[in-house]
Order: C-alpha cells, then sequence, then structure tokens
C-alpha cells in the first residue's frame, strides 16, 4: 500500500475508534444523563492536551463471533495529558463498546499508561464506566484485572491514584478503585457492589435496588467507600481539578504552593467567642477551621460519612495542608469506628505525599457502647493512633476545647511526635471531664452528702480547675504553648514555615503491620 492509501486507512481508523460503538450507542449515553468516554477525557484535561495511546488496539479473541467483532481501541480511552499544566494519566472505560467490559487487551491498555505513570512520577486517573469481566474471554479477563489490582499496590504511596465511577462497576471490578487514593461518584449514574440487586435477593430474600445498593449517596453516607459525591458529571470532573490542586504528582515533591492575598498576620477576633465557655455546648468546627485558613476554603474529603469528624484540604499562606478535626457539632466530636478508619486513611494519605498535617482537637473521648466494642472499636481506634505515630510530616495540633484520655493522646499529641502543639485558654487536657472524674474519685464522699449536690459541685468545680485547664500540660511541656483564638492563622503559619525543612524517619523495615 502507498501513502495515499495509508493515510486513508488512518483517518478510516481514527473515525471508527472516535465513535466507539456508533451514534446509537453514543446517543443512549448521553439519554441516560452520561457523557462518552472520550467527552469525559476531554471535559477533564486542558484544552488540546491529550494524546492517546493503542488507540488501534483490539481484542484478540477468536471465540463465539468475536473475530468478527471488533473495534479500535476496544473499550476503553487511554493516554496522558495536563490538567493545570501537570501531567496526568487516564484512562476512560467506554460503556458504548462491549459495554465497557475488559477484555485482555482492555486491560494491557490500562496497565501501560499506570506503568508509565510510575516511570514518570504523574497521577494516574482512572473512569470506570463498565459491565465487568468481558466473559467470551474467561480467565483471561479475570488476569487482566489480576494485572491491573497489582499495579494500583505498586503505585500506592508513589502516584496520587483517582478513581471515578461514572456508571457501572460491579464484581471484581471493584477492588481496583477500593485500592486507589480516592473515588468520586455521581448521583443517580454511579454504581458499585460486588453482587447485583438480583444475587442479593435469590441468595438472602433481601430486596434492594441498585441505588440504595451501591448509589453515590449510599457510598457516600453509609459505607464510606467513596469520598467525594457530585450532582452531575461534569461537576464530577470539576471536583478531580480541584483535588489535584492541593496534592503533589508524585511522593518525591512536595505539595503545590498558590499564591493567595489573604495576609499571614490575619486575626479574625470572631474566634474569641467561637469556642463557647460552657464545655457542653457545641460548634460548628467546620466554620473555625474555614475563618483560619486561606480565603475560607477547606475542600473538605468524606464530608457525609462519619460527620464526627471532619478531614480534608486547605492552605495556610499558599501552602497545602491536611486537616483533621474533630466537629462537636455531631455526637460531641466523639471517636467511633468510622470516624477512626476516615481519619486515619486521610492521615496516611497526607503522608505518603509529603502533606503537612494541621489537626484541630475538641474530644471527650471514644464513643461507648456494646455496638462500638463489638464492632472493634479497639482495632479501628488504634488505626488512627499507628497512622498518626507512623507519619513523619510536619504536624501541628490545636487543642481548641476538651482532650480527655485515650482520645487526647491519639489525636496528633507531643507524645507521638506532635512536631508543635498549641492549646486555647479554653482548653481541658485530662483524662476525664471533670463530672466523670468526681464520680470516681470522690464516690464516698458523694454518697455520705445524699440529696446535698453542693458538695458535689464544689468538687466539680476543684477538678475543674486544678485538671481541666491547659496549664498543668504546658508546665509539663506537653504542649509548645498557648495562644489566643484569633491568634490561630498566624501561628500556624509560622509553624508551617519552620517545619517545612523537617526531617525525621522510621527504622528501617519492610512495612509495619497495622491492626486492620
Amino acid at each position: 500500500m502507498g501513502l495515499k492509501e495509508n493515510l486513508e486507512q488512518l483517518d478510516e481508523l481514527n473515525r471508527v475508534a472516535e465513535l466507539g460503538g456508533g451514534q446509537k450507542r453514543i446517543d443512549r449515553q448521553h439519554k441516560d444523563g452520561k457523557l462518552t468516554a472520550r467527552e469525559r477525557v476531554e471535559h477533564l484535561l486542558d484544552d488540546g492536551s491529550f494524546v492517546e495511546m493503542d488507540k488501534f488496539k483490539t481484542h484478540r479473541c477468536t471465540d463465539f463471533g468475536m473475530d468478527e467483532k471488533k473495534i479500535p481501541g476496544d473499550g476503553v480511552i487511554t493516554g496522558y495529558g495536563t490538567i493545570d499544566g501537570r501531567l496526568v494519566y487516564i484512562f476512560s472505560q467506554d460503556f458504548t463498546v462491549f459495554g465497557g467490559s475488559l477484555s485482555g487487551a482492555f486491560a494491557e491498555k490500562v496497565c501501560k499508561v499506570m506503568d508509565h505513570a510510575m516511570k514518570t512520577g504523574a497521577p494516574v486517573i482512572g473512569i470506570n464506566d463498565s459491565g465487568g469481566a468481558r466473559i467470551h474471554e474467561g480467565v483471561v479477563s479475570l488476569a487482566g484485572y489480576a494485572d491491573i489490582f497489582q499495579r494500583n499496590v505498586m503505585s500506592s504511596g508513589v502516584v496520587p491514584q483517582l478513581s471515578l465511577v461514572l456508571g457501572p462497576c460491579a464484581g471484581g471490578a471493584v477492588y481496583s478503585p477500593a485500592m486507589t487514593d480516592f473515588i468520586f461518584m455521581t448521583k443517580n449514574i454511579s454504581h458499585m457492589f460486588i453482587t447485583g440487586p438480583e444475587v442479593i435477593k435469590s441468595v438472602t430474600r433481601e430486596e434492594v435496588t441498585k441505588e440504595d445498593l451501591g448509589g453515590a449517596i449510599s457510598h457516600n453516607t453509609r459505607s464510606g467507600v467513596a469520598h467525594f459525591i457530585a450532582e452531575t458529571g461534569d461537576d464530577c470532573l470539576q471536583q478531580v481539578r480541584t483535588l489535584l490542586s492541593y496534592i503533589p504528582s508524585n511522593n518525591l515533591e512536595g505539595p503545590p504552593t498558590i499564591a493567595t492575598e489573604d495576609p499571614s498576620d490575619r486575626c479574625d477576633p470572631a474566634l474569641r467567642t467561637m469556642v463557647p465557655d460552657n464545655p457542653n455546648k457545641p460548634y460548628d468546627m467546620a466554620t473555625l477551621i474555614q475563618t483560619v485558613v486561606d480565603d475560607g476554603v477547606f475542600f473538605q474529603v468524606q464530608r457525609d460519612f462519619a460527620k464526627n469528624i471532619l478531614v480534608g484540604f486547605a492552605r495556610f499562606g499558599g501552602r497545602s495542608v491536611g486537616i483533621v478535626a474533630n466537629q462537636p457539632a455531631h455526637l460531641a466530636g466523639c471517636l467511633d469506628i468510622d470516624a477512626s478508619v476516615k481519619a486515619a486513611r486521610f492521615v496516611r494519605f497526607c503522608d505518603c505525599f509529603n502533606i503537612p498535617i494541621v489537626t484541630f482537637v475538641d474530644v471527650p473521648g471514644f464513643l461507648p457502647g456494646t455496638a462500638q466494642e463489638y464492632g472493634g472499636i479497639i482495632r479501628h481506634g488504634a488505626k488512627l493512633l499507628y497512622a498518626y505515630c507512623e507519619a513523619t510530616v510536619p504536624k501541628i495540633t490545636i487543642i481548641t476545647r476538651k482532650a480527655y484520655g485515650g482520645a487526647y493522646v491519639v489525636m496528633s499529641s507531643k507524645h507521638i511526635r506532635g512536631d508543635m502543639n498549641f492549646v486555647y485558654p479554653t482548653g481541658e487536657i485530662a483524662v476525664m471531664g471533670p463530672d466523670g472524674a468526681v464520680n470516681i474519685i470522690f464516690r464516698g464522699e458523694i454518697a455520705e452528702a445524699g440529696t446535698d449536690t453542693s458538695e458535689r459541685t464544689r468538687l466539680v468545680d476543684e477538678y475543674r480547675q486544678r485538671f481541666a485547664n491547659p496549664f498543668m500540660a504546658a508546665e509539663l511541656g506537653y504542649v509548645d504553648e498557648i495562644i489566643l483564638p484569633e491568634e490561630t492563622r498566624p501561628k500556624l503559619i509560622r509553624a508551617l514555615e519552620v517545619l517545612q525543612n523537617k526531617r525525621d524517619k522510621n527504622p528501617p523495615k519492610k512495612h509495619g503491620n497495622i491492626p486492620l
């Protein structure tokens, strides 16, 4: 064939590849409220930056008449491009081609971009919209999933891995997103589950809808599998761009710095009264955080799951940080199973990618009850303790009010390598709250007093004055400074500046044995 013929063939292959499964299937995708695989890539990446790889690759299956059913690209679009000028690798499953099902060739394409991402130190973004394994290929498709899983593990902690679920993702296919760092889902079109509603009904007689079982709301509020929820596909893609602005491209880089006009010495008088004098009165920790970070922007992760703890990204003086904070407005800010797991995973991500951790503490303890004990609060609570102890990034802690018992220790205390620990004058650092402590220490005296409550009130006040304050901890060096609440922002920015070249290391080992 001559050059002219080859160019004509190239044009035809490009046309067919870009149509995917054909115009009818594309129209059906749009009717279902979904962008096509190619449209998603184009909407996510910087204009004109996408470079496609393996555009003409097809499957090698000859069974079941598949040798006559070959579409260039084989159901997944792979390549690289930029987001805000930064290199990323991407794969986008194409539901219009064989239902987005995974073949051996499909898996090879995904593995190739993941390998390139590791070599070049760039994030990997996977867009999932697939019916699962291509059953025509049998064990070949299963082997393809395994090859991807192995790369998920090898990439973990080396380059960020983001998963967008913008269609079905079921069976073994869910384990690749599950091993990535963040999962994004969109209302009404995203579904993840190991077994679908029909199988569940046939085996357990339970009846559940696809949306209730594995929809975006379920996984963002109940299971904690997902980290972000969006109203539309475009909104989901924008969330990805926002997240990437806070995190580095790999584990050898520092997080991005973005210039801000928010003064580093800004003090806000509203903080003076934001934490109530009454230790039992709730307040919104998210509002406090928004008051002190750059431009009031706090990008929450898992906003709707385990609401008694807040995690997310923000900036101080342009520097990206990870924030962990108890939320007194929900369950009094107690640590429970879900909150511990949520925060532990976030702390470990920040530590992997050199992102400083700022912790705001107002915690009365671990949530009591048989459900928590039987559910393994000891094991799950230890995950958060382990994560903080293991982390070597700069760790700055602010105790705003309560810091009781073991929960005080867990929340990035000085004793587990907290670098700079501040406390407000409202801080109460003690084994437990004054009421509970008095009931134990002065049980006999209270019993003798009978219905006379004045003696108990006196004992509670005495205990609070002696122990439930920040002064003993400051005397012992367990906190570095008692600060005025309005000084929070300048104190944090100064601390981040001092710690930017911090060096800390753990003993040489293959890996630790976190209490999973």
